[in-house]
């Protein structure tokens, strides 16, 4: 038993051994970046480099030459909505950051093919979704790890800052924040929409709460829709019939047997015909 004990204890020994991982901390570690602005979420996820006593652009990151905007996979930039970059609509959606340093300024790629360990190897033109020539500007301090950030907050817009070494250069963009705010306060102001009562109506009903106020939703969920389904004046019927109002239940049951034969839907079918034969008794 004693020997089968110490065998146990090895074997679990060498399992740990085997699974077991050294982790150490990355030369360029991950960071992620989240701002909302104005009504807009932008999210950046980058590797951050450090100086360590090197000179970085003009040496280690030369001019002239497209850089990653960071270390190891491409960093991204990620826009819950269409922004303006100079005077480029930039969709919705996830972009690779590219740069190209000079000592005067610096050139920004906002690139499709995010899927890239580096610079792409073939560069397809027809990737760059935007384009922008920024100022580079001389700090009087020096920034150790290769930060991004997203600063000059506004309403309308912001700007994506660079910083490493003694450089700093900004990206403005802007964001529709007017249009985003404008349609919701048209929307509200408009009142409920036709889903909305409707939803309103079956939650009522599903769950035992005024069935006048359910029957007021449900009319006005069927009537404004051009072409109701037979679901929606199914659940009308269902109502009209836990409200007493038989006549008005089977007359919307007949009308949802109608609209769920045309379209086929046997599960429809079958329950409006019971549920007609049952209210008529």
């Amino acid at each position: 038993m004693y020997t089968k004990v110490i065998a146990f204890v090895i074997a679990v020994g060498l399992s740990f051994s085997i699974n077991a991982q050294v982790e150490t901390p990355q030369p360029s570690p991950i960071s992620k970046l989240e701002q909302k602005v104005g009504l807009t979420d932008v999210t950046v996820e980058y590797s951050r480099p450090g100086v360590k006593g090197r000179t970085v652009f003009g040496d280690l990151v030369p001019y002239g030459k497209m850089w990653r905007t960071g270390a190891n996979k491409n960093t991204t930039i990620t826009f819950s909505d269409d922004v303006v970059i100079g005077k480029k609509t930039l969709k919705s959606g996830t972009y690779a950051i590219f740069a190209t340093p000079n000592k005067e300024t610096w050139d920004i790629v906002f690139y499709t093919n995010t899927e890239n360990w580096g610079t792409p190897e073939n560069w397809d033109e027809s990737n760059v979704a935007a384009k922008a020539t920024v100022k580079a500007h001389q700090t009087p301090f020096n920034v150790e790890s290769f930060t991004i950030d997203i600063n000059n907050l506004t309403n309308e817009g912001a700007t994506l800052d660079m910083m490493w070494e003694k450089t700093y250069v900004a990206v403005p963009f802007t964001v529709p924040t007017d249009a985003l705010t404008s349609a919701t306060i048209d929307k509200v102001m408009a009142g409920p929409s036709v889903n909305d009562y409707y939803n309103a109506a079956v939650y009522y009903l599903n769950s035992g709460k005024d069935l006048n106020k359910a029957k007021e939703w449900i009319d006005k969920a069927v009537e404004l829709r051009e072409k109701p389904a037979f679901w929606h004046i199914r659940q009308q019927s269902l109502i009209y019939a836990k409200l007493g109002d038989t006549k008005g239940a089977i007359k919307a049951a007949k009308r949802s047997l109608e609209l769920a034969t045309t379209a086929g839907n046997s599960a429809y079918i079958k329950m409006n015909t019971e549920s007609i034969a049952k209210w008529s008794k």
